[in-house]
């Protein structure tokens, strides 16, 4: 993975200092229930305070996708299969991507897993996407990230701390960049080494595609990603395919899986036609400039010219993408309208796209009518809301801005564009106290407490108001005894 690959190299001497000879043991064998030593070792709560942690570092990562249709369409895939987890599924599931060539996924301490664009464009249809996302769901289901942390082995131990040292200093707020680079490559090194028995993939295998089956996905799809990923291991493209090496593949696993799909009925199974829009998008996310992107336009320019249906469709939204990308509005538009071919395909995507094409060319009005009419078609996808937003703050509607993200942030709490949207509504309103207090909200989505300590702080200075001082004296005091309880939590795993 590259984020693993450009983060590596920073924690790789920490690794080197702290790491004995020996690598982190595989799982053991078969899946047994948690043992005491380990669960004390770590508890849910300890891990998802890991996971919160690291993330906070990851989503400052260059190669992560901060781009709401991709985050939006990949938690509800998530969210579909875990509706359908064992009941040892403790964890909430946040998927999120990664700008990323090799075909991998990957999970981290507290419910993350992340998906690398590479594995999206491998995958043949959404079917084939969910049964990995599927697998990984198993993982965390049977705490195989956890138990693989806190093994009675030396390394695990070692890792776990020098990992803790980081966040601790993340938790005091005198982190810097690199504490925090180091941070994450340390879990991703961490995650890196972590080997799961034969035994492990197969139940992990099983869960998933009860899971795939039971969310409505068709089961088949999980067998044709096996083939897909045994063949590109066959052709020698492992640097590309990281997952066939960290999940080995074996026969035995792509027998037990067909003998699975051969007892099943035939049935209807459930298709999401944004699956081709996002992954066109990631496309030219991925390839972002130069030969890479011209080779990825012309992939789309051959899907577009022999495919048919809403995979054209998506092709030519892929090129209308990244020539909206290179400001090249005229060709971006000919694709899009190609995309809708004649209005036989609709998609939130197509009409975000729609909407950034006015806007990129100050054609802030018409933006702001197909916002509008976008929002009442599309009133549950975040995307479209964030345009909205967009073009009410470009037509300086700021108290409407504002007031539309109070109803997008009942509606999605824990978003945090919309969050940092609705400070920085406050602030061209002249509302410094609610912008700081919106800010500081922000920061606790986002894991930076300190920094949240900090906008609550300035908040209180400002006010004049008992009542509101008051107010803010608690949610201070509230910040700072979490802060305080999360550090004593994680001292205790620092020796």
């Amino acid at each position: 993975m590259s984020f693993k690959r450009t983060l590596l190299s920073s924690a790789l001497a920490l690794s080197l200092l702290v790491q004995p000879t020996v690598g982190v043991q595989a799982q053991p064998v078969g899946i047994p229930s948690m043992g005491a030593a380990s669960g004390a070792e770590l508890t849910p709560g300890l891990e998802k305070l890991l996971g919160d942690a690291i993330m906070e570092q990851g989503r400052r990562d260059p190669t992560y996708i901060a781009d709401l249709l991709v985050e939006q369409y990949l938690s509800e895939v998530g969210q579909r299969l875990a509706q359908h987890a064992p009941d040892s599924l403790q964890q909430n599931i946040t998927i999120f991507a990664l700008r990323d060539p090799e075909i991998n996924a990957f999970a981290l301490p507290g419910g993350y897993i992340g998906i690398n664009s590479g594995l999206v464009l491998a995958s043949q249809s959404e079917a084939e996407l969910a049964s990995v996302i599927g697998h990984e769901i198993a993982h965390v289901a049977q705490r195989h990230i956890a138990r693989g942390m806190t093994q009675n082995s030396q390394s695990g131990h070692i890792m776990i701390a020098a990992m803790v040292g980081a966040l601790l200093a993340a938790l005091s707020g005198s982190a810097d960049l690199a504490m925090g680079v180091a941070t994450f490559g340390q879990a991703a090194a961490i995650d890196r080494q972590l080997g799961f028995s034969r035994q492990a993939e197969q139940e992990a295998d099983r869960v998933g595609f009860q899971m795939l089956q039971k969310a409505g996905y068709d089961p088949s799809g999980m067998a044709a990603m096996f083939k897909r990923l045994m063949e590109v291991s066959r052709l020698n493209e492992g640097p590309r395919n990281v997952y066939a090496s960290t999940h080995p593949l074996s026969l035995q696993r792509m027998s037990d899986v067909e003998s699975r799909i051969a007892s099943l009925t035939g049935q209807n199974y459930y298709q999401d036609p944004t699956f081709w829009y996002v992954r066109a998008a990631l496309r030219v996310l991925q390839a972002k400039s130069g030969i890479n992107l011209q080779n990825a336009m012309q992939t789309m320019r051959s899907e577009a010219e022999s495919g048919s249906g809403v995979q054209r469709s998506a092709a030519e939204y892929g090129l209308a993408y990244a020539a909206w990308q290179r400001k090249d509005f005229a060709v971006a538009e000919q694709h899009l309208a190609a995309a809708r071919d004649g209005g036989r395909y609709q998609s939130s995507a197509l009409d975000v796209l729609a909407i950034d094409l006015a806007q990129g060319q100050a054609q802030f009005q018409q933006a702001a009518t197909l916002a509008d009419q976008a929002r009442r078609k599309w009133p549950d996808s975040q995307a479209i809301a964030l345009v909205y937003v967009q073009s009410l703050q470009q037509q300086r509607q700021d108290q409407q801005a504002v007031d539309y993200l109070k109803t997008v942030l009942r509606k999605w709490p824990h978003i945090p564009q919309f969050q940092k949207l609705l400070a920085e509504g406050y602030e061209r309103l002249g509302e410094p106290i609610a912008a700081r207090k919106a800010m500081a909200e922000y920061y606790q989505m986002i894991g930076a407490l300190p920094t949240a300590v900090e906008q609550l702080q300035q908040a209180r200075s400002r006010s004049k108001d008992f009542y509101e001082q008051s107010q803010l004296d608690v949610q201070i005091r509230e910040l700072r005894g979490r802060l305080e309880s999360e550090r004593l939590l994680l001292e205790r795993f620092r020796s």
